[in-house]
């Protein structure tokens, strides 16, 4: 063929290169038996030049020069030993003209190690873990286990390195694009870009403006003292000498005394009780609310004239009195019968929960500040300590409700109630309500129809209608359908979408239209209209119809059917609460030995034992779509490393972990770390100098006490 070819013009001659193996351009073709493999091709008049490096060339060529150079690598070679040769050869290229090695390397580790170290370092430590413990008992010199870890290393690197497709790569660098044309505009235009609290919707404004707000806040709370200095190694070393103090004298155990982060742990102390004990008035979620008010409805107290009333408490977090907290918080496990929590004593409590209240700094531009009322926004242990705040401050208004029958639930600030009387009583009971506390003031709306949380309560001449509420500033974002989430995330936002319309959604009309919400919203992030459809119908088939035809909502017989048996259902948050609540009064005054901390002494197998060498565990695989295959290949590796072990019948299970999200990437609150450092100004009696001397944390060693 190819000598016809050199026939049809006399001016068109061809040099032909025929074989198993041809470079094109700058990539080598082969064919290894039946196998296509590529690399890089290197001519051999070529000349191992590149930049040179050097001060005439600016830092970000020399980078993009390696950069290219190793992209080139990853995307042309097929095998890991073809991308290892070439890396070898790059290497030798750049040392000739001038990079210092550290250049070269810190390039590579930037773009590749980190993440493949990352992957099999966790990974690995689990198994090694899980292998090496009771019952397996399996040496950690054993060479098994560094058979593992080189046969999951060796798959990591095929995986990482595989060329992404063509598609990938554009997808990658409009992203890319993208996020580098947000950070040009939000410094350009002096903006700032935050994640609100709640609907975790995206704040873009004005710096200056968002500057003026957080002074207004400062100055109405009055709850913050500007530092001179930064308190971090005296508050860390308090907790410490704390934890010492209560370990020496016996007042928590061993095992708590490892395992605890005072934040934390006292917060798990703490809130199955008040789960257990407050339940009566806590509002859990929308649901909860809709399954309470029909209640109030079927006693007949809904009537024509009913107005619903809805207020939330003012900045309350940052408004708690620290002290009076505290004191509500020991009359509270008092009132409740409570000696001792998990084991610790009350006083011991109050000890660990004062430290979270009262020892708490943050940084704000670049001075430092002490929270001294209120607590942390982001403290588990604040959100408990301001239900039992509100718990004690609510009781007289829960007292009157309670006489007239009217319905009374709060959702840690906000409150909803009915009220059968005059709307100018109401008023009068509220305006006196907010004075009863000078830190807790409320502000309130009065009405037949009202929002709260995310659900619409309509009052109809006596009759209850309840919907899903969409506030007007929230925007129709769910996570992109093009996001590198596992499939079971997309899955799970469709059918916790339905749920929820068909829980809040007292009327058919009411349903259709959520329903047409939801789906306009999925499109709109990109889901394919055939995966919307899909979902929609398995999710409906399970309630209405068991037969192999997926079914229709088309009549609202049907619709209240599905609605009854799904209101029967508890909610994941209420499943939540309530196995939080059944351990308020487990393991409050256990033996005082540490039975947590001895292992099995018996190497007999009982059954138990038996059973635990068939027992899950965990570990993790950062998501990429990219790795379609790759749970089922890291099973392969495990199962083929162990297959003749033990080992083989334990279980290994893949979780997800999601990449760096887009609001990670673009807000950046971390204070300059010389605000951060601590800092002591001495001055020289011979130089008339000062010079900063940075002080050092001196961590106590834990008092030696003999453990029973």
């Amino acid at each position: 063929m190819s000598d016809e070819a050199n026939n049809f013009h006399s001016n068109i001659k061809l040099v032909r290169q025929i074989g198993r193996s041809v470079p094109f351009l700058d990539v080598l073709i082969e064919n290894r038996k039946g196998t296509l493999t590529t690399s890089v091709y290197h001519k051999e008049a070529a000349e191992p030049y590149v930049v040179p490096f050097g001060p005439d060339h600016l830092d970000h060529v020399l980078r993009n020069t390696v950069d290219t150079a190793i992209t080139r690598a990853v995307r042309y070679s097929t095998t890991l030993s073809e991308f290892e040769e070439e890396i070898r050869q790059m290497k030798l290229m750049f040392l000739y003209n001038g990079y210092p090695p550290r250049h070269i390397h810190r390039q590579l580790t930037t773009l590749f190690k980190t993440e493949i170290k990352n992957q099999h370092k966790d990974i690995y430590s689990k198994v090694e873990n899980r292998l090496t413990g009771y019952p397996h008992l399996i040496p950690q010199s054993d060479a098994i286990l560094k058979q593992y870890s080189d046969h999951l290393l060796d798959y990591l690197n095929q995986s990482y390195f595989t060329p992404l497709s063509y598609k990938d790569q554009l997808i990658s660098r409009e992203q890319a694009q993208i996020l580098g044309s947000i950070r040009r505009i939000i410094q350009n235009m002096n903006l700032i870009i935050r994640v609100t609290d709640k609907a975790n919707n995206f704040y873009i404004g004005s710096a200056g403006e968002f500057e003026q707000k957080a002074r207004k806040f400062f100055s109405d709370t009055n709850a913050f003292t500007e530092l001179s200095s930064n308190p971090f190694n005296e508050i860390l070393n308090k907790v410490i000498q704390l934890l010492n103090t209560l370990r020496g004298k016996d007042l928590i155990r061993k095992w708590q005394y490892e395992q605890m982060m005072p934040d934390r742990t006292t917060d798990k102390i703490l809130r199955p009780i008040f789960d257990a004990k407050c339940k009566d008035t806590t509002i859990i979620d929308g649901a909860t609310l809709i399954t309470e008010l029909s209640k109030y409805n079927k006693k007949g107290l809904l009537k024509s004239t009913t107005l619903f009333c809805t207020f939330d408490i003012r900045n309350l977090y940052a408004m708690l009195p620290q002290e009076e907290t505290l004191d509500i918080l020991i009359t509270f496990l008092h009132a409740h019968g409570y000696r001792k929590a998990k084991g610790i004593n009350i006083d011991t409590i109050k000890k660990l929960a004062s430290i979270i209240l009262k020892d708490n700094a943050f940084a704000y531009g670049k001075k430092i500040y002490k929270q001294t009322t209120g607590g942390a926004m982001g403290s588990s242990l604040t959100l408990t300590s301001a239900n039992l705040f509100m718990a004690k401050w609510q009781k007289n208004i829960v007292e009157e409700q309670t006489k007239t029958g009217e319905f009374y639930g709060r959702y840690i600030d906000d409150i909803f109630m009915t009220w059968n009387r005059s709307e100018e009583e109401l008023r009068k009971f509220l305006d006196d309500v907010n004075t009863w506390h000078p830190n807790i003031k409320l502000d309130y709306k009065i009405g037949n129809s009202l929002p709260f949380l995310d659900v619409q309560l309509t009052n109809h001449n006596g009759i209850l209608s309840t919907s899903v509420y969409h506030k007007s500033a929230a925007e129709p974002y769910v996570i992109p359908f093009t996001s590198d989430h596992p499939r079971h995330v997309f899955i799970n936002i469709i059918q916790t979408c339905l749920a929820r319309a068909v829980r809040y959604s007292s009327t058919f009309e009411a349903f259709n239209y959520e329903r047409h919400y939801i789906k306009l919203m999925l499109l709109y992030n990109d889901y394919p209209s055939t995966f919307i459809e899909n979902e929609f119908h398995k999710y409906f088939s399970e309630y209405i119809s068991k037969s192999p035809f997926l079914p229709l909502i088309d009549e609202e017989q049907k619709y209240f059917r599905m609605r009854k048996e799904i209101l029967g259902q508890p909610t994941p948050q209420q499943s939540k609460v309530a196995m939080s609540a059944a351990l308020a009064d487990i393991d409050n005054d256990p033996p005082d030995d540490d039975e947590k901390q001895q292992l099995n002494p018996d190497p007999k197998k009982s059954e138990e034992n038996i059973s635990n060498i068939n027992q899950k565990f965990f570990t993790h695989l950062t998501c990429e779509k990219r790795f379609k295959t790759c749970k089922r290949d890291m099973h392969q590796v495990y199962h083929e490393t162990f297959k003749d072990t033990p080992a083989m019948y334990t279980k290994l299970i893949f979780g997800n972990r999601i990449r760096r999200q887009t609001h990670n990437e673009l807000i950046h609150k971390r204070p300059n770390k010389k605000l951060l450092q601590n800092t002591t100004i001495i001055k020289n009696k011979f130089e008339k100098q000062t010079m900063n001397q940075q002080q050092t944390t001196i961590i106590p060693e834990p008092p030696s006490t003999e453990y029973k």
